[in-house]
């Protein structure tokens, strides 16, 4: 794919994460369920931030974490993500083109101040997330930069952006521009509650509009509405062209019509914290995908990144993972 400006081109939430270690006392104190995502307003933000130890503040969002992977591999990519011009949205903006992606989304001037999320990691390596979206439900389908997708091999979907009504627009917008241009269009589903609110449309995206789809174990579960993993494997073939499901320690399985491939998950010393697992996979999986490797590759890729990422606390890679993916997997280029 050696005609394209960017590999990888992703569309989600422009957040900035205020990452904190927390213990099960803080989580009963503040009222919170472990382990799960949940959306607050602004009056709870500035209470919970009030509340909160020391942290590390950087750029952050699913597809934007999968972006920074893919660069992070060597690849070229893209961001589109709305953010309001305020002291947060500047640590955003340099944050993610610091790390080599162009980032051209105009701020937002007026109205909710950029989204933060609130990311408290137990010992026990779980992340409790808290997530004020601010600005970035703001995103419509005029901030789509239509040469950008066009012009990107693979663009990147990110299933928590789907709540507002302009953002699913957005999305349709997006797959049309990639698909018009003979590209292709990946969607994450996020989480098992996003897929609840949304089953419906995200089955006629999968179906419809989506060539690679990224879910875990408990979203694809969920999107087909079974409790069996091997029934949700069985309803999702067919649905586009090719599935990479992640199972935590167990690895991941890669769907592509009647193939089923079963990849090990990379070995890691100890897990500090899950936070960004499966947007690293994808970012491993898509860069592997973007240079023409075969889908067991693409998954070890993923597997790597996500191995890597989640041996410290943060969902960012602290090591290049082009370098990390040619000594593990002993190939001259990645």
């Amino acid at each position: 794919m050696a005609d394209t400006r960017f590999h990888v081109a992703g569309i989600g939430n422009a957040i900035v994460d205020v990452l904190v270690h927390a213990d099960d006392a803080l989580l009963s104190q503040l009222d919170l369920t472990k382990g799960v995502m949940t959306l607050i307003d602004s009056a709870t933000a500035e209470s919970i931030y009030e509340r909160l130890p020391p942290g590390i503040e950087c750029s952050g969002g699913s597809a934007a974490n999968t972006i920074v992977g893919i660069a992070s591999l060597g690849g070229k990519a893209a961001y589109v993500g709305k953010v309001k011009n305020d002291q947060l949205g500047q640590v955003f903006r340099h944050d993610i083109r610091s790390a080599g992606i162009t980032f051209d989304t105009a701020p937002a001037e007026d109205g909710n101040s950029t989204a933060r999320c609130f990311v408290l990691v137990t010992p026990d390596a779980q992340r409790t997330m808290l997530t004020y979206l601010g600005a970035c439900v703001e995103l419509t389908p005029d901030d789509v930069d239509e040469a950008i997708i066009a012009s990107s091999a693979v663009t990147y979907l990110e299933g928590y952006l789907y709540d507002p009504p302009a953002a699913k627009r957005a999305f349709l917008a997006a797959a049309s521009v990639a698909h018009g241009a003979g590209r292709m269009v990946s969607l994450s589903l996020s989480d098992p509650f996003c897929v609840d609110r949304h089953r419906v449309d995200f089955a006629d995206l999968v179906a419809n509009h989506v060539d690679i789809l990224f879910a875990n174990e408990a979203e694809l579960c969920s999107l087909y509405q079974t409790d069996n993993f091997d029934d949700a494997i069985r309803a999702s073939r067919g649905h586009c062209r090719v599935a990479a499901i992640t199972r935590g320690a167990k690895g991941s399985v890669v769907i592509a019509g009647e193939d089923a491939i079963v990849v090990g998950a990379a070995p890691v010393a100890q897990v500090v914290d899950t936070t960004g697992a499966g947007d690293l996979y994808a970012a491993g999986f898509l860069h592997g995908f973007t240079q023409g490797r075969d889908l067991a590759t693409c998954a070890l890729l993923g597997g790597i990144a996500a191995g890597e990422v989640i041996s410290h606390f943060g969902a960012r890679p602290e090591r290049p993972l082009a370098q990390l993916a040619a000594e593990t997997l002993g190939l001259p280029s990645l």
